[in-house]
């Protein structure tokens, strides 16, 4: 179809669950996907309606608008956060292949780590909670050894500095303590690599277990581990009451 019309292909790919946007770019510079018999261009517009588009020799067929899902699942360890995994790790989305729509998840966990994470097919969604300049906390519940002093734990709010650049303030609260362990709360509002376990690291603690119990005004709660559920309308209202942008004035 003409330049210019339609929605680009990487876009369309993506919002039918096909392929990522990346996942699509690689497959057009591969030369795997053509519309309409010809080689593919990244950027491409088309229209889903019309156009042939073939991945691997085979139509793509672009069904109806899905509808938009959001849900939460209680990550198990063992897991890697990521749709499907080159080494044979199981992965979260084994999790939620029975999910209305297919989803993915919003940020990640990793392997070792447990608890609360978000999965949708609403990229901008994803986004918003994502992009730290909305700052969604994220709570932990931390067991660590050997135990904590108060001087750590001072370090562990004021932020420690992570490849050069200090972590934001957190709020540590200290839930248990017993004979060479500890249970900690922890609430950052950023999502770098590995945060709380570097963190901790960085000030002589041993992370033994991360769970994530929270996410903005979002709990966990009661959801056993392994098993996932819709959020509810007040939970998503909350949510996105929670990345509202302050109005400018």
């Amino acid at each position: 179809m003409a330049e210019g019309k339609g929605i680009r292909i990487q876009k369309v790919m993506s919002d039918h669950g096909i392929l990522s946007r990346r996942k699509t770019e690689e497959a057009i510079t591969q030369g795997r996907i053509t519309v309409n018999g010809r080689p593919a261009q990244t950027g491409q517009a088309i229209d889903p309606r019309r156009d042939v588009v073939t991945l691997d020799g085979n139509r793509v067929r672009f069904q109806k608008k899905k509808h938009n899902v959001y849900l939460m699942l209680n990550k198990p360890r063992g897991y890697v956060t990521t749709t499907s995994d080159e080494m044979g790790r199981r992965c979260v989305a084994d999790l939620v292949e029975n999910a209305p729509e297919r989803v993915y998840p919003i940020g990640r966990l990793d392997r070792n780590s447990e608890g609360l994470l978000l999965f949708t097919n609403d990229g901008a969604f994803a986004n918003a909670i994502m992009h730290p300049s909305n700052g969604i906390t994220k709570t932990y519940r931390v067991t660590a050894r050997p135990g904590i002093t108060d001087e750590q734990a001072a370090m562990l709010a004021a932020g420690i500095e992570l490849d050069g650049k200090k972590t934001l303030p957190a709020t540590v609260l200290v839930l248990e303590k017993q004979e060479g362990r500890v249970v900690l709360q922890i609430t950052i509002s950023e999502g770098r690599n590995r945060q709380i376990r570097r963190m901790c690291e960085a000030v002589g603690l041993e992370v033994a277990r991360l769970k994530r119990t929270a996410e903005g005004p979002l709990k966990l709660g009661m959801l056993p581990p392994g098993q996932w559920r819709e959020l509810r309308p007040a939970e998503l209202i909350a949510l996105r009451n929670a990345i509202k942008k302050p109005a400018k004035g």
